[in-house]
């Protein structure tokens, strides 16, 4: 697949100040450029994160009263529900509230939806449950804003709702909730609008108990990036203070959860949480029921925690298994259904698709294939989908175009669910083709990689790669640093390692430099028969046997 590097245009004045000012070199003073930082106060922000510059959660407008009437709950002995959603976001903010919650010496018991049974937001069990339990509040953790009939019945039933969530709404309508704490919604007052769902219910919690609550951040920073947010803003805040808590935490939960996943003892950084402890704790939810996951943060034995985490586990083993077959049978659908000079969105459908898996399928087909893509599980009624996307093209957006033709929808820019009846799916895929057509140029059928700057191996250093790591820690908005250099050759016989990984050296003729390409081992051949190759990279340190050196990780190779 072809693919457009865009490498950022260097701007050299601006280099040398901040490279003076901050005594840092030419190369982070432009990464920091690349970052959206346009000044030195920017700059020593961005750098030295402090947790003192994390804004007051009463500049939410609807704070006060959210507080107030928590306070009026604990006064009257009135019991709280708190319902959340089902994935890491949901679980943590549910464990962080109702911490937060029981220590005011509330009654508090919580609610979590089936995803298969139930789907996503409040619905009529959970009421049905708050009437049965006599609640006179509930509280909605990264879920409620677009519950409008669900909290229009709790009002009738006359239980207080207050809602604490991150996603946008879907119109300029609000649910007639006694609180809305939310970034994204009309005159919210708060000038960061992009934190995720634990954020939010962060904010509620130490609005709530007149703490900074920082150690809690563990739990915070688990959820936020997790969820894939922005690690800008607040966010970066929360994510690098958080982690190093994560790493220390008293949690007996999250200790056996990582001992379990083979980090016990390491320095958890964003990948460990992204590709090992996150999608651990989604599979009980995506498998089963997201309460094992619950159970295990607010687990205090660690023998009860331990078996909490082998279950989770075990849950994410299954869920790679199901998820393995979909990947084939939906490949298999492509080659039978897909014209790709016609579908710019790939919609595929089919019966026994287990609907917790569909959008880690949804993502790996749109990576793959570089188009949005639709997943959707097919019954006799209503049929559930997952949708990702790509760079340019609104997932949201364009369902909105499209809703006419289905039954319920929700998400943001790259990813959104969706329920629609089987009769609809033909018009619904034609329809959102079309839309696609309008929208999409040939060029943003194209994946396209960032480049911070083209260097030569000259320029690398132990100290670039050393200074390199007050960037972290990576993720959306703040992604990895990634350079571009050309006309390399390969030194030596490349290897193959465990999991298509590929161990290789490369030269320009003077430095030779010790690479990684993680899932590069179909390259092998490539890289034998090539007479250069231009790649893109991030330098790191390896410090295998205490002897620290240079490693480059591949991310890219091209061949010439």
């Amino acid at each position: 697949m072809h693919k457009i590097l865009n490498i950022a245009k260097p701007n050299p004045q601006l280099q040398k100040n901040l490279s003076e000012e901050l005594k840092v070199s030419l190369i982070l003073a432009q990464l920091l450029i690349n970052r959206g930082i346009k000044s030195t106060s920017e700059a020593h922000k961005f750098i030295d994160v402090k947790l003192s510059n994390l804004l007051d959660p009463f500049d939410f407008l609807d704070m006060t009263k959210a507080v107030k009437r928590i306070k009026v709950a604990a006064q009257t002995k009135e019991k709280v529900m708190l319902f959340g959603d089902y994935d890491v976001d949901g679980v943590t903010s549910i464990a962080l509230l109702k911490s937060a919650l029981t220590s005011l010496g509330l009654e508090v018991v919580h609610y979590l939806p089936h995803r298969v049974k139930e789907g996503y937001g409040l619905n009529k069990n959970a009421i049905r449950m708050a009437k049965e339990n006599k609640i006179g509040l509930l509280v909605t953790a990264d879920c409620g804003t677009s519950n409008h009939e669900e909290i229009q019945e709790l009002k009738r039933l006359h239980i207080d709702t207050i809602i604490t969530d991150h996603h946008e709404p879907l119109n300029c309508e609000m649910p007639q909730a006694l609180s809305i704490i939310n970034p994204k919604v009309k005159n919210a007052n708060y000038k960061f609008r992009d934190l995720a769902g634990v954020g939010v219910a962060y904010k509620f919690a130490q609005g709530i108990t007149g703490d900074s609550l920082f150690e809690d951040l563990d739990l915070v920073s688990l959820g936020t990036i997790a969820d894939v947010v922005p690690l800008t803003g607040e966010n970066r805040i929360i994510a690098k203070e958080g982690l190093k808590r994560l790493s220390k935490t008293k949690r007996a939960g999250l200790k056996a959860l990582m001992e379990v996943s083979g980090v016990k003892g390491k320095t958890i950084n964003a990948t460990f949480v992204s590709f090992i402890l996150g999608p651990r704790l989604n599979a009980s939810g995506r498998m089963d029921s997201a309460h094992t996951a619950l159970e295990l943060l607010l687990c205090e034995d660690e023998g009860a925690a331990l078996n909490l985490a082998k279950s989770v586990d075990a849950h994410n083993r299954q869920r790679q298994k199901i998820e393995s077959a979909i990947l084939e049978e939906a490949q298999a659908l492509i080659d039978k259904e897909v014209n790709f000079k016609e579908h710019k969105v790939i919609v595929l459908a089919k019966e026994d698709w287990h609907p917790g898996v569909l959008g880690i399928v949804a993502s790996k087909i749109a990576a793959r294939f570089y188009r949005p893509t639709i997943i959707i599980s097919l019954t006799e009624k209503l049929c559930k989908g997952s949708a990702r996307s790509i760079k340019n093209f609104h997932i949201f957006d364009a369902l909105s175009g499209c809703k006419h033709l289905l039954e319920e929808f929700g998400g943001h820019a790259h990813a959104a669910g969706l329920v629609i009846t089987k009769d609809s799916i033909q018009d619904f895929k034609e329809t959102i083709n079309r839309l696609a057509c309008d929208k999409l140029r040939l060029e943003d059928l194209l994946p396209s990689t960032d480049i911070d700057m083209e260097l030569k191996l000259s320029d690398l250093s132990e100290r670039l790669a050393q200074e390199l790591s007050v960037l972290e820690p990576y993720g959306t908005g703040n992604p990895e640093p990634l350079f571009y250099t050309r006309n390399l050759k390969l030194k030596g016989e490349p290897q193959v390692l465990g999991r298509n990984t590929l161990k290789f050296w490369v030269t320009d003729g003077e430095l030779a430099y010790h690479t990684i390409g993680f899932g590069l081992s179909g390259l092998r051949n490539s890289f034998l028969q090539a007479d250069s190759f231009d790649m893109v990279y991030t330098p790191a340190i390896d410090d295998w046997q205490g002897n620290n050196s240079i490693i480059l990780e591949a991310k890219d190779v091209f061949f010439r």
